[in-house]
């Protein structure tokens, strides 16, 4: 067989027969999908109740704004899962929602919309005239799987640091997943997640009281333009939207092996971001960490079939839009160190391909490794985080070492 027929070397390109949604999917990647999700809601969704709040937005607005984020996120991972045969994951944009704590509350509501429509304008025009394709193609192999790996790093130690406070809990899910990984190991993830929900409630760390079901309504909000909002919530919201969100994200298909372009990939999610901001939505991306749960081997041993990990994961948005605020009381009813002990499990196959391609090439390898040690490290300049520094320290590096002397 050629290699352009190959689902694991050509994984992007569209198969010649019909596909099946139910037939490639496995167990792995309907439970890589949920906890894409799982991950997603419950490392950020507090950021914009606290965001809301300070702002005095009423809890139909707060709802509202989780309901477009949520839909947004479902609709283009599955739309683009589908069209492009990869673990396509959007998410909202985190260091956005952190920068909207401090800057919401100093402008409008209404001209606050109007700065997330200026932001997803200039979000859709960089997908459209196709420069960040050109850009990407530049950043080294090792470089871009050195980014993986610190990205993902600081989650991956998540489950260590846990155990300091829930031992037990810890530690029981950490066991079932290293003897299940041994006889097992396409169920590793699921049985771990599975021992881990039961353990929490032998232990007492369930806490249901203040879950309550409700459907989440759009509220529709006229945008007024301002340029103190554009200036103060737009533009720094692009800036760390292409730089936290968009680069890493494609960073990330890029050292699992997925060749898909950005341009249509950016493009969609700034339309949509556009359609749904007068309804809250401060901007949907490219996903990193959570991207990173659906394209690993974790989530399926063949990367041809992995797409429908970040379908699933669609579809659990879309549940949980539905439903809106449901969602938080349901993941505050689970304890912290079950979730990120089950993310950071689902990482580790991630983090070890990512460390491994950085340091293949010799002549990439010192710039990969700054590229991990900065990214790692937390570092964050001008609000922007450090996905963005570690890649420029790593580019900057390369060039330095490896430029020929005239």
């Amino acid at each position: 067989m050629s290699s352009s027929s190959s689902p694991e070397l050509s994984p992007c390109a569209a198969p010649r027969g019909r596909f099946s949604l139910l037939a490639d999917t496995s167990l792995s990647t309907l439970v890589a999908g949920f906890v894409a999700m799982m991950t997603g809601y419950t490392s950020s969704l507090v950021l914009m109740f606290q965001a809301g709040q300070a702002a005095h937005l009423t809890d139909a607005q707060i709802s509202s704004w989780i309901w477009a984020l949520s839909i947004g996120m479902a609709v283009c991972s599955i739309g683009l899962s589908l069209r492009f045969r990869a673990p396509i994951v959007i998410a909202w944009s985190t260091p956005g929602a952190a920068l909207l704590v401090s800057s919401l509350p100093h402008v409008a509501y209404a001209q606050a919309i109007g700065a997330f429509i200026v932001c997803a304008a200039l979000l859709t025009v960089v997908g459209l005239t196709g420069w960040f394709d050109t850009l990407m193609r530049k950043i080294p192999a090792g470089i871009a799987s050195a980014l993986l790996a610190g990205i993902l790093f600081e989650i991956g130690v998540e489950i260590f640091r846990a155990a300091q406070f829930q031992t037990a809990l810890v530690l029981t899910m950490f066991f079932t997943y290293l003897i299940v990984k041994r006889l097992a190991p396409r169920y590793a993830i699921p049985t771990t997640l599975v021992v881990g929900t039961a353990a929490a409630g032998v232990l007492g760390l369930l806490d249901f009281s203040r879950f309550h079901v409700a459907l989440a309504h759009p509220v529709f909000t006229m945008p007024a333009f301002s340029v103190a909002a554009s200036v103060s919530i737009g533009i720094p919201l692009f800036v760390v939207a292409m730089a936290s969100q968009n680069v890493p994200g494609i960073a990330v298909l890029r050292a699992d092996g997925y060749t898909t372009p950005s341009a249509p990939l950016i493009s969609t999610t700034g339309i949509a971001s556009l359609l749904l901001a007068p309804f809250g939505s401060h901007g949907i991306n490219l996903a990193a960490i959570t991207a990173a749960i659906c394209t690993g081997p974790e989530a399926h041993e063949d990367r041809g079939k992995r797409y429908t990990a970040a379908v699933w994961g669609g579809i659990f948005y879309l549940v949980a839009g539905i439903f809106g605020a449901t969602i938080a009381a349901l993941f505050s009813a689970l304890p912290k160190a079950l979730v990120v002990s089950v993310a950071a499990l689902a990482l580790y196959g991630s983090i070890m391909s990512g460390l491994a391609n950085a340091m293949q090439d010799v002549k990439q390898r010192e710039a990969a490794l700054v590229t991990f040690m900065v990214t790692a490290s937390g570092l964050t300049l001008l609000s922007i985080g450090s996905a963005f520094w570690g890649l420029v320290a790593g580019v900057l590096t390369q060039l330095v070492l490896n430029t020929r002397r005239a």
